[in-house]
């Protein structure tokens, strides 16, 4: 969950960076407005872990970086904190934030639900290196894909109840009944 912070009028990126760095608390930046990030349930935590997992275990011995919640995602102006992120390219020089990610994954809950699905959902088709972004629901078995195709138009297929999905770096399927394991 996101909510704005306390009014202090347009911040730069710089100051942004800055503030983040002894920040108790995570906060989104879009075009100099800060949204202080709100903690999550057990169950999106798990969620996001296991689909965290999944992924670190593919990614092992590859080139490919895996996080979680903690490093940002940079487009422009913008920056993000998404549940899980895979980055394979070569790394930024700031260790904070990624800017070239080849797969985001956002679990959506009823409040930041419009967000992820309208807001972050064209900002992250903004990043030229980036082949899919899953949305995936914390109430029900579901996930959204988002994946760029062979000749990189965007295309959409839902997953409901039961099936895997693949994803494209690194390299693998998972199951639904994984994301959504031990709930």
């Amino acid at each position: 969950m996101v909510e704005r912070a306390a009014a202090q009028g347009s911040l730069s990126v710089e100051d942004y960076l800055e503030m983040e760095k002894t920040a108790t608390v995570r906060h989104e930046y879009v075009a100099g407005e800060v949204y202080a990030m709100t903690g999550a349930t057990r169950r999106h935590n798990r969620i996001a872990g296991n689909v965290y997992r999944r992924l670190a275990d593919a990614a092992a011995g590859s080139p490919c970086r895996v996080y979680m919640e903690t490093v940002k995602l940079r487009i422009d102006d913008v920056f993000y904190y998404p549940d899980v992120m895979v980055a394979c390219g070569p790394e930024p020089d700031d260790p904070y934030y990624e800017a070239d990610p080849c797969l985001v994954v956002e679990v959506v809950s009823p409040s930041t639900e419009t967000t992820d699905r309208r807001e972050k959902l064209a900002a992250y088709k903004r990043i030229p290196g980036l082949k899919a972004y899953l949305i995936v629901d914390q109430e029900r078995m579901r996930v959204e894909r988002h994946f760029r195709d062979e000749e990189g138009a965007w295309r959409r297929g839902d997953l409901v109840d039961e099936g895997r999905f693949s994803v494209p770096r690194p390299e693998t399927s998972i199951p639904l009944a994984e994301i959504y394991e031990g709930l």
